[in-house]
């Protein structure tokens, strides 16, 4: 019982400093600039910018877990590198976990088909939905690390190659912080027209 409440604290705070940082989205637009033009310094998303029909992207995803774990960010949805709506990123995860971190996600849309898949209101990634880990930066590495990209640490990723799965291709860099874990989860999104 004292572990569950310890995660519920937890993560109310996760959630409470993510909206305390998003609720003034227009106030933090240079933090979605910077986010994308970091994203860009890692040659396996380069490609990517080019050919997509769209992307989304979230500056700051905070995590959190003992046992019980849990997951906030918020975004912007992009389509022809204009601006089309906010979307948020919300996870819950049980498994064995513990620690926090932050990370930033990036997902790319191949065509008209997953952006509107996306963008239908609410979407969900299952727990076999697996994401690229990058470091962005005149060095950057890629690995694929499972599910969440931001799930193990560095010394557990293994060198792959970013392709797209079902339409979309999901890419996150480590911001701080670290988290064992060993969990099923599953990423849900909402998406707001702007």
């Amino acid at each position: 019982m004292k572990n569950i409440l310890s995660v519920l604290a937890l993560s109310v705070a996760l959630l409470g400093l993510t909206f305390s940082t998003t609720a003034h989205a227009d106030k933090y637009a240079d933090k979605y600039a910077k986010t994308i033009a970091d994203f860009k310094k890692a040659p396996e998303v380069q490609s990517f910018f080019k050919d997509a029909y769209g992307y989304a992207v979230y500056p700051t995803v905070g995590k959190g877990g003992v046992g019980i774990g849990a997951a906030y960010g918020s975004g912007r949805v992009y389509r022809g590198g204009s601006h089309t709506g906010d979307s948020t990123l919300s996870q819950l995860s049980i498994g064995f976990q513990l620690g926090g971190q932050a990370y930033s996600e990036l997902i790319f849309f191949k065509n008209k088909a997953a952006y509107d898949d996306f963008t239908s209101g609410t979407f969900e990634f299952s727990a076999q939905a697996s994401a690229v880990a990058i470091t962005v930066g005149a060095n950057a590495q890629v690995g694929s690390t499972g599910n969440s990209a931001a799930a193990g640490n560095a010394g557990n990723r293994t060198a792959a190659k970013a392709s797209y799965m079902n339409g979309m291709a999901i890419f996150t860099a480590a911001k701080g912080g670290f988290m064992y874990e060993a969990a099923i989860a599953g990423q849900a999104f909402s998406f707001d027209a702007k």
